[in-house]
């Protein structure tokens, strides 16, 4: 009997030896070293108090472009220039910092750059996502971003049934942890895969409602722009990243 157990186990260890071992998958082995690293964050400091956001790593062009320009200062006195409740807050337009309101139209400005899109299927425009601009599909057919203009969502939330419905319309295929977060925080899951999704507000959210919730001029002439009565000048700092090359 314990010859039989020795030789039971001999061939075991026979086999294992003979088995070739599992292939490594250097994609897979990037991804999670990208994964695994400390995201920078940033602070947009506005009369309304502070917004703190994470910058994703798996977006590396637009995280460098948004760090390095925060370095520069470039941000500091632009507006958020066009806040629609339910939707999202805009800003970046550097036409925004000596604009005369409300004649003068925001948001066609840039940072003299665009940026190749960055879309992943892994970050949806739930509220809070930090998302690069641009002028729509029509304009910019490979879904290109704005050199500096940024949209922060601030959405609605939806039931589940809405969610799987636009995700016929977008081609979007949702995880069922991604639709909870629809339902539960909402956003604007109409224009996922259209524009580059490459942070996420997390503190702020009560300045985020508040900036949102300005009045504009077009609450008093529909005809006017989307854009505060009061300018709402912001200031963007670097928190915690690391050192971003001129």
């Amino acid at each position: 009997m314990q010859n039989k157990i020795y030789l039971f186990l001999f061939m075991g260890l026979l086999i294992s030896a003979c088995t070739p071992a599992t292939p490594s998958d250097p994609v897979a082995e990037e991804r999670d070293a990208i994964e695994a690293l400390p995201r920078p964050k940033v602070s947009i400091t506005t009369q309304y108090g502070e917004i703190i956001l994470e910058l994703f790593n798996e977006t590396p062009k637009h995280r460098d472009n948004f760090l390095k320009l925060a370095q520069e200062g470039f941000y500091d006195s632009l507006l958020f220039h066009r806040v629609q409740p339910n939707f999202m807050i805009q800003g970046g337009d550097p036409d925004s910092r000596d604009s005369v309101p409300p004649e003068q139209y925001l948001g066609m400005g840039n940072a003299e750059n665009r940026i190749p899109a960055e879309i992943s299927s892994k970050f949806i425009m739930r509220q809070g996502a930090l998302c690069a601009f641009h002028t729509g599909i029509g304009h910019h057919p490979d879904k290109s971003s704005n050199g500096s203009q940024f949209m922060i969502i601030h959405g609605q939330p939806l039931k589940e049934h809405q969610v799987k419905d636009l995700s016929l319309k977008t081609k979007v295929d949702y995880t069922s942890e991604q639709i909870k977060l629809y339902e539960m925080y909402g956003g604007t899951p109409q224009y996922d895969n259209m524009y580059t999704v490459f942070g996420q507000l997390i503190e702020g959210l009560p300045v985020l409602e508040k900036i949102v919730q300005a009045k504009t001029y077009r609450s008093i002439e529909p005809t006017l722009p989307d854009r505060p009565i009061e300018d709402i000048r912001m200031v963007v700092k670097i928190i915690d990243a690391p050192k971003v090359a001129s």
